[in-house]
């Protein structure tokens, strides 16, 4: 639950940081170009420690790891930091526990009892009904994107939090990120041809959350995230990222300056709450 912990804090800060890169990146370089980024990162740790190449049955899962965490999230979160704040982005980004769980249920890897899937449903409730409330009772285009973007998340985190019990978590990202550079070498060479005077002239902080992503979130993150899901079970460490919005908050707060309410704390309690509850209930692999 601690390495979930450590995974999701450093997870927390994405949304933040990508619309802080977005304001000087189109957002097809912000995502692409962190996932080449975390990929020569990935290379080098592989290098380094002579990994060997994964068993044939790993490239699948690897294959759902990449379209959903490597590419699909952050390219769908990019577009949607454009127009959305992220501290509104973050609680929709709260469903993703709740989706985890559902994906890895339906693919046989865990069943969650009962008492399990009432409490994810009532902290998903209470993230959707947050968005609502902060939007005035209606969602923006741009929530589609996140919503697509909590399905593929979800396919991802769960197929490799699974894949992580035999192959270790960094092994996993790492693998996944090598598999997806003859998709985003071609598109991030176009984008850099096309934007190159943009992309070079961009300021500090566009260049500040570029780095943040491609290195934390796209990379490091995953270490502890899919560790903790390794030892404790996709759905049940999934639970600890019911407090990701929040913690999204506070880093929206810090580093962009949005406004924290009263009815955001209030809410953060009640999801604590349904996490702690979550975490108590029984999970059979």
């Amino acid at each position: 639950m601690l390495l979930g912990l450590a995974g999701v804090a450093i997870f927390s800060m994405t949304l933040p940081f990508t619309r802080m890169a977005v304001a000087g990146f189109d957002p097809a370089f912000v995502a692409l170009g962190r996932a080449l980024a975390a990929a020569t990162l990935a290379a080098l740790w592989l290098a380094w420690n002579r990994a060997p190449l994964p068993p044939r049955a790993a490239w699948k899962p690897l294959a759902w790891v990449a379209l959903g965490c490597v590419v699909g999230f952050p390219w769908l979160t990019s577009m949607a930091m454009r127009s959305l704040p992220a501290s509104h982005g973050a609680v929709l980004i709260g469903m993703l526990p709740l989706a985890t769980a559902a994906y890895a249920a339906l693919r046989g890897y865990e069943k969650p009892s009962p008492a399990f899937w009432l409490m994810a449903a009532i902290g998903t409730a209470l993230v959707a009904g947050f968005a609502l409330l902060q939007s005035g009772g209606t969602f923006h285009l741009a929530d589609l994107a996140v919503f697509a973007a909590v399905l593929l998340g979800a396919a991802g985190y769960a197929e490799g939090g699974k894949l992580s019990k035999t192959m270790g978590g960094e092994r996993v990202i790492s693998w996944a990120l090598i598999l997806s550079v003859p998709v985003v070498l071609p598109a991030v060479a176009w984008l850099v041809w096309r934007d190159g005077a943009a992309i070079a002239a961009a300021g500090w902080k566009p260049w500040t959350g570029f780095a943040y992503i491609s290195v934390f979130s796209m990379y490091i993150g995953f270490f502890f995230w899919y560790r903790g899901m390794a030892l404790g079970g996709v759905a049940r460490v999934g639970q600890v990222q019911l407090l990701q919005p929040f913690l999204t908050m506070a880093g929206a707060a810090l580093v962009l300056s949005e406004t924290i309410s009263l009815s955001n704390i209030l809410f953060a309690l009640a999801v604590i709450s349904v996490v702690a509850t979550g975490r108590r209930t029984r999970i059979r692999a």
